[in-house]
C-alpha cells in the first residue's frame, strides 16, 4: 500500500501527474457501440454533441458481445474512429477485454499510443480486488509516458464478481484515476450462484407476501387472496456501490438492463439506481439512451423545490417551514446536490437548459 504522501505520484518518469479530484462530468447514458461493427460505427459521429437524445458517454466495446476472431478488428476500428472524431463535449471511453484475456495487453499498447488523447476512461471488466488496478495503473502510467500524454487517463471498474463486492472499498480507493464503477449483474449473478437469467432487473420470484388475512374469529386465513410485491436483486449491492464510491470521491453506474423491449421495467429500474445515488447508466440500445437521459435528470419540479428551500434558508442555518414541510440544514445538503446536477446538465445539453431557465423566468 503507498503511503499518502506518494499517492498523488506520477508511477513512471514523464507521465502525467494524476488527478486529485476526479471532474463532476455528465454521464448519465454510457452508450455501447461494437466499433467493428460498419453499421455501428458509421452512427457514431451522429450520436456526438449536446442534446437530450445522444449519450453522454459513448463507449467502444472490446470486451463481452465481440467474438475472439473479430477482436483485432473492434481494436482497429476504435483507433480508427477515436483519430476521426471530434467528440466535444461528449465523452470516449472503451471497455477493454478482461485481465487475463490473450487481448488485453494488446488493448492496451494499442489504445493508449495510438488515442490515449482522445480516449476520458477505460473501463475494466471483472475486477477482483485492488492489485487488478494497481497492474493497469503501472502499466497506463508507463504508456502515458512513452507516448507523451499530458492527461492522465482514468479507470472505471466493474463489479462482476463476489470477490469484486466484497473488496469494493479496497477497489475503489486502489488508485487516484478511479473514476467510479458499474454494477455487473450477468456475471455477478453467475458467480454467485444466483438463480436467474436475467440482465438487470427484478426477478417475479424475488417478492415479500402480505399477512394473512383474519376472519371474525380472529383466525389467519392462509389461502386467501394476498398481495404481493415484487423485490429488485441489486438493491444491496447498488446501495453497497453506491456508499463506497462516494466515500472515495467517484462515480456509481448502474450496468446493463438485457430487456431492450420492456422500456417500462427500464425506466423502473434506471430511476431506482438513481434515486440511490446514482449518476447513470449502460445503454444497449438507442432507445435506452433516452431512458437514462430522462431518469438521470432531475426534474423541473424537483429543481424548483429545491431552489425555493435553498433561497428560504439565507445561510443554511435553522429551519423554515415550506408547503407544509419542515425544511432545516440537511434539506439545504440534498437540495444542493440537485442543484448542482441540474446545473452541470444545463451546461451541455439545451433542452434542460431551456426547461431549467423557465424557473428562473417564473421567479422561483
Amino acid at each position: 500500500m503507498r503511503p499518502a504522501r506518494d499517492f498523488f505520484a506520477p508511477l513512471a518518469v514523464g507521465a502525467p501527474a494524476p488527478l486529485r479530484e476526479i471532474p463532476a462530468r455528465p454521464s448519465r447514458a454510457i452508450h455501447f457501440f461494437d466499433p467493428g461493427n460498419e453499421k455501428m460505427a458509421a452512427k457514431v459521429p451522429d450520436m456526438v454533441g449536446p442534446g437530450s437524445n445522444g449519450p453522454d458517454v459513448l463507449l467502444g466495446n472490446l470486451e463481452d458481445a465481440v467474438k475472439a476472431e473479430n477482436k483485432e478488428k473492434s481494436r482497429q476500428g476504435l483507433v480508427d474512429i477515436g483519430r476521426a472524431t471530434d467528440f466535444g463535449p461528449t465523452q470516449f471511453w472503451t471497455r477493454i477485454n478482461s485481465l487475463d484475456s490473450p487481448w488485453v495487453l494488446d488493448d492496451l499498447t494499442t489504445l493508449v499510443p495510438e488515442i490515449g488523447d482522445k480516449l476520458d476512461v477505460i473501463m475494466v471488466p471483472k475486477v477482483q480486488g485492488a492489485e487488478d488496478i494497481h497492474y493497469v495503473d503501472r502499466l497506463l502510467a508507463q504508456l502515458e509516458a512513452k507516448a507523451g500524454l499530458t492527461k492522465p487517463l482514468q479507470v472505471h471498474a466493474i463489479l462482476e464478481t463476489a470477490r469484486g463486492v466484497a473488496n469494493i472499498e479496497e477497489i475503489c480507493g486502489a488508485s487516484p484515476r478511479m473514476q467510479g464503477l458499474s454494477l455487473g449483474p450477468a456475471d455477478l449473478a453467475a458467480d454467485r450462484r444466483m438463480k436467474t437469467t436475467r440482465v438487470g432487473g427484478g426477478h417475479p420470484g424475488y417478492l415479500v407476501r402480505q399477512d394473512p388475512v383474519r376472519d371474525d374469529l380472529g383466525v389467519p386465513q392462509y389461502d386467501a387472496q394476498r398481495t404481493t410485491y415484487q423485490q429488485d436483486l441489486w438493491h444491496y449491492t447498488i446501495a453497497r456501490m453506491v456508499d463506497a464510491c462516494a466515500m472515495h470521491g467517484i462515480y456509481p453506474y448502474y450496468g446493463p438492463f438485457g430487456d431492450i423491449k420492456d422500456t417500462v421495467a427500464c425506466e423502473d429500474q434506471f430511476r431506482n439506481a438513481f434515486l440511490l445515488g446514482c449518476v447513470g447508466a449502460w445503454s444497449l440500445h438507442p432507445v435506452q439512451i433516452k431512458i437514462a437521459n430522462k431518469v438521470f435528470s432531475p426534474s423541473v419540479e424537483d429543481v424548483a423545490h429545491a431552489r425555493r428551500v435553498i433561497a428560504a434558508m439565507g445561510d443554511g442555518t435553522g429551519a423554515v417551514m415550506i408547503d407544509g414541510k419542515m425544511e432545516d440544514d440537511a434539506s439545504v445538503k440534498q437540495c444542493q446536490v440537485m442543484v448542482a446536477l441540474a446545473e452541470e446538465l444545463a451546461a451541455i445539453d439545451p433542452e434542460l437548459k431551456e426547461q431549467y431557465d423557465r424557473i428562473e423566468v417564473a421567479g422561483v
